[in-house]
């Protein structure tokens, strides 16, 4: 091979060497920084990109997507004094791939640090209730602080979660106790108020049936004043009446009322229950001439009847009761036979020895 053909192909081998130098393809969801002699000139975007060989460099590979720090444990003393161990995650992404190249070294270290520290401060000024109850304004003031603290460095932090809160065992045992009585106490509380609504609720009713029970007794009262009002009335026009025949002579009238009365009486006196025993000082003739006064006054009031009564012929008038004057005297008092009403005959005598048998 003569010296002609060894240098073409020395000369293509350099060409080619060339052409692999000058051209970088550069990965989607990545930015390169390109630097000549050492000092930044542009950022290469994903896809092909032509640099000048042996001037040119990359300088860093910056991850443009979205990444997730472990924040590791780490103990925090809180605003009530109270030691509990805390750990969370940071995600943050690249944005501007120079400041994150040039403005700090060790971009993930830093923000690590940033972020522990902050968790410190932040969760260091509250107490141990709210540390436990408010984990979104815990995890909103931190995005905050440290997002700002990292913006001069070209990132972006899109969220700082809070994963585990850990107080000791004993203040866990105190929290379990607390918890426990706040229960009892929000249990007492419900069953007073529901205690007092069925007082509430039991007076109401008690309310409703005695306005119900009046409005009873005072439509009875009305009802009561009614009835006594017209029994008023009858017995005013019966008296009335009555007024008038003995103004007209009659006295037959005043021996029905005396008769009536005397009826009743006799009635009362035989159906009282604690009667064994009922002394009759009466003489029968009188009943009788009493209760022949009651008969002629009703004959003369009603009229004779006339027409077919019982068996087609009208009814043979009765014996005329003589009628009384006046109420005959009721004779001297003497013992009468005792009536037993179980029907014993066992004891005392007979009624048809008694003195009117």
């Amino acid at each position: 091979m003569s010296a002609l053909a060894i240098l073409a192909i020395a000369i293509l081998v350099l060409v080619l060497l060339v052409l692999l130098l000058g051209v970088r393809i550069v990965p989607q969801g990545w930015e390169y920084t390109l630097e000549r002699f050492g000092q930044y000139t542009r950022t290469l975007t994903p896809g092909l990109n032509v640099i000048v060989p042996f001037v040119d460099q990359i300088g860093a590979k910056m991850n443009m997507m979205e990444q997730v720090l472990d924040v590791p444990s780490q103990e925090i003393i809180t605003k009530d004094n109270a030691m509990v161990e805390v750990d969370g995650v940071v995600f943050f992404q690249v944005l501007d791939a120079k400041r994150a190249a040039y403005e700090v070294r060790q971009l993930e270290l830093a923000t690590l640090n940033l972020t522990m520290t902050n968790i410190r401060t932040v969760m260091g000024s509250l107490d141990l209730d709210e540390l436990l109850s408010q984990r979104d304004k815990i995890n909103a003031s931190l995005l905050m602080v440290v997002d700002e603290a990292t913006n001069p460095w070209g990132i972006k932090v899109t969220r700082i979660e809070i994963k585990n809160i850990s107080p000791p065992r004993d203040l866990v045992e105190a929290m379990g106790r607390q918890m426990k009585a706040e229960r009892l106490k929000r249990a007492q509380i419900l069953e007073a108020e529901g205690s007092r609504a069925a007082e509430v609720l039991k007076a109401e009713g008690a309310k409703q049936a005695a306005i119900l029970e009046a409005e009873g007794r005072r439509e009875a009262a009305f009802r009561d004043a009614e009835a006594r009002e017209r029994q008023a009335q009858a017995e005013a026009s019966a008296t009335s009446m009555v007024s008038a025949a003995i103004a007209s002579g009659d006295v037959r009238a005043i021996n029905y009322f005396v008769a009536q009365s005397y009826v009743e009486a006799l009635k009362d006196m035989a159906s009282a229950k604690n009667h064994k025993v009922i002394l009759m000082p009466l003489e029968a003739s009188g009943v009788i001439g009493a209760i022949g006064g009651i008969a002629e006054l009703a004959k003369e009031a009603f009229g004779p009847q006339s027409g077919s009564g019982f068996g087609g012929r009208a009814a043979a008038p009765g014996p005329r009761a003589t009628p009384l004057s006046s109420p005959p005297p009721p004779p001297p008092l003497t013992p009468a036979p005792s009536v037993d009403p179980t029907g014993d005959d066992g004891a005392g005598p007979s009624p048809s020895s008694g003195p009117w048998g």
